[in-house]
């Protein structure tokens, strides 16, 4: 690997990180990943509480070996004055800060938008909240699940007969996260475009491109996955509902069980596929049927094709029934658990698993960082940090000698 492709595209990016658990950590990872010098600031008294979600390891969660790689952890009581006067330093240095917390905390604290915006003109804030910071519900506490639920995520998901489902990952919070990347991308190249990195002066003497806060909800940021939703109701009144394993008007798209049990979804929905599917199912009644040539012919006479479908699956095992299609170039696919993905000859071709070793020497394999640039990729440099493990180092980039951060740890402010 290059020089400049160790450091990373974003080598030299400032990012002060505020908050806890999934969205602004995993929008301040993403960035971290890929070179920026990220500082997460977290609570004296105990952290972020991702730290013990999940499964352990030795008192600390696995995956805060991913969530928070690449980031310096400094601790800082924001209830204290002192502590939010460091955080500000670090703040109006910083080129993106991103933040969490339920709108209006942050000014308690002088730390919001406005406020660092009338010292450092060009601020970057990417603020994420479960409805944005304005709005009639910007004060409601708002995590991934409701986002997941008022953006219309839950509503389509599951079966017609049952009460929706949730994702079994945060994924609310996860899209809202990378919903803040992009904001954050934008905002620095607009910021790069109109005077760039503000050179620490004011009045006549001072030089700074225009920063912004990108607002994310996350709501809207689930929102802004559904595809065809609005248009469908404001047109045609459709109220998109429940399809299970299918997606709704597109033919054949759906999750069926072979013979030994293991699921497999088939993706036969394009005019050509469809055909080659029907006829590699030995079907040539229906390959032949000149109203399912098209999807809006399938559509109608979706459940006799998801029946044939899996009357045919039910004669195969996974591995007979993928050979088959896979040949025939029909789009298919196991589901895969993560024990299938671990030997999975693509995911080992990719390089999707990176080896680590904790600091007591014992192996473990993180997943490896995406998107994939062909000069600048990203890397993980170190695993998540221990509690406060920058302190000093932090500390001391901002000024303060070793008696003077012996004051602060001995008053609670670090």
């Amino acid at each position: 690997m290059t020089k400049s492709a160790s450091a990373g595209p974003l080598a030299g990016i400032k990012v002060l990180e505020l908050g806890t658990l999934i969205a602004g950590p995993f929008c301040a990872r993403m960035l971290a990943e890929f070179g920026a010098d990220v500082i997460k600031i977290e609570s004296p008294d105990g952290g972020d509480p991702i730290r013990q979600w999940r499964v352990l390891k030795d008192g600390t969660s696995l995956w805060w070996s991913v969530q928070a790689r690449n980031k310096k952890s400094l601790t800082l009581n924001l209830k204290d004055p002192r502590g939010q006067q460091i955080a500000k330093k670090l703040a109006l240095e910083a080129d993106i800060i991103i933040e969490n917390y339920r709108p209006g905390v942050l000014e308690k604290w002088s730390l919001g938008y406005e406020q660092l915006k009338a010292e450092n003109p060009a601020t970057i804030m990417v603020r994420l909240s479960g409805f944005g910071q304005t709005g009639p519900l910007k004060d409601q506490p708002g995590f991934g699940a409701i986002g997941e639920s008022m953006g219309g995520m839950r509503y389509v998901s599951g079966f017609p007969d049952r009460p929706p489902l949730r994702i079994g990952i945060s994924i609310g919070d996860s899209v809202a996260a990378m919903h803040g990347v992009m904001g954050a991308m934008m905002a620095l190249r607009h910021r790069d475009a109109t005077g760039g990195r503000w050179n620490g002066k004011t009045g006549d003497e001072q030089i700074a491109g225009q920063g912004q806060m990108v607002d994310v909800a996350l709501y809207e940021a689930v929102f802004n996955m559904m595809e065809s939703l609005v248009p469908e109701y404001d047109y045609a009144g459709v109220v998109r509902e429940r399809t299970g394993g299918a997606l709704p008007g597109i033919v054949p798209s759906n999750t069926y069980t072979t013979g030994d049990g293991e699921n497999i979804v088939i993706a036969g929905n394009g005019d050509a596929i469809f055909k080659r599917l029907m006829l590699a199912m030995g079907r040539d009644d229906l390959a032949n049927d000149g109203q399912l040539a098209r999807n809006d012919g399938r559509v109608p006479r979706t459940l006799e094709i998801d029946e044939a479908i899996q009357a045919w699956c039910a004669t195969q095992t996974i591995d007979s029934a993928m050979a088959i299609l896979q040949a025939a170039d029909v789009p298919v696919g196991k589901i895969y658990s993560v024990r299938d993905m671990m030997t999975d000859p693509q995911f080992l071709a990719r390089k999707m698993f990176e080896q680590h070793t904790f600091a007591d020497g014992t192996p473990i394999k993180l997943p490896a960082i995406t998107p994939k640039l062909s000069e600048t990729p990203g890397e993980t440099k170190w695993l998540g940090p221990a509690l406060g493990e920058h302190t000093d180092d932090v500390l001391k980039t901002l000024g303060y000698d070793e008696a003077g951060i012996a004051e602060l740890r001995r008053d609670g402010v670090v």
